[in-house]
């Protein structure tokens, strides 16, 4: 039983190395941040690293189906004053059933990056139905998400 506990003790204490300091991707409501109401954010992306948080890129993309034809819009997103904070404005039509696809990378981290992809719905966006990723989400995953979106 000892003997099996030090095991077990030893193997948790390797792999927090491994989760300390991860490269982490969220999203929250534009109302908690003033400077982000005033750009119009539909919501905000927050990034967390320990390492070298400065070196963190930002990037998104609305996944969309508009009149049953599938469309790629690459976003702007805008930094925000908050470390680590992203503005996510709509700069994507109004019709259609919509996703935004975001993606954290950081060089510190190597090849690894995180994503998120936040179906939206007249300039609301739905945390609870928004899927999390440990790697840049694929075409199916956010297909998988507005697929979803549409049901509901």
């Amino acid at each position: 039983m000892l003997k099996r506990f030090a095991v077990l003790l030893t193997a948790s204490l390797m792999a927090a190395p491994a989760f300390a300091g991860a490269l982490m991707l969220d999203v929250g409501a534009a109302t908690n941040n003033p400077e982000a109401l005033r750009q119009n954010a539909v919501f905000v992306a927050r990034t967390g690293a320990c390492k070298s948080p400065e070196k963190t890129i930002v990037t998104a993309t609305a996944e969309g189906v508009i009149a049953g034809k599938r469309q790629t819009i690459p976003l702007r997103v805008t930094s925000l004053a908050e470390p680590g904070a992203y503005a996510v404005s709509q700069q994507w039509p109004h019709e259609g059933t919509w996703a935004v696809k975001i993606v954290a990378t950081n060089p510190d981290y190597g090849d690894y990056s995180t994503g998120i992809v936040v179906p939206v719905r007249n300039e609301q966006f739905s945390r609870a139905a928004a899927k999390q990723f440990s790697h840049a989400p694929t075409a199916g995953e956010a297909d998988a998400v507005l697929k979803q979106a549409t049901l509901d």
